[in-house]
């Protein structure tokens, strides 16, 4: 397997990972806060049952949170990648 396989594939394995990492935060704020909300309602945030804040905005800030960690880490991602396709060209 060629150096720019191996880097290839390991790329993917980490940009899967973020993906799938994130996923699972979505669906657990999206879903997991609906599916629960009367359990969670006890709980109060900035003076208002939390599954209404959520519904409010809590998602939108969760869901911008998402969209910032995944251009920031793809960042961190492409240049790793980028340094050890450039590494590897200079080996060869």
């Amino acid at each position: 397997m060629r150096y720019s396989d191996q880097a290839a594939t390991a790329y993917w394995q980490r940009v899967r990972y973020l993906t799938l990492s994130l996923l699972v935060i979505w669906f657990l704020v999206s879903f997991g806060l609906i599916f629960f909300a009367r359990e969670l309602s006890g709980l109060i945030l900035f003076g208002w049952p939390l599954p209404f804040y959520m519904a409010a905005q809590g998602c939108m800030l969760v869901y911008l949170f998402i969209i910032g960690v995944y251009a920031l880490t793809m960042k961190k991602i492409d240049a790793v990648t980028r340094a050890q396709l450039a590494e590897g060209q200079h080996e060869a």
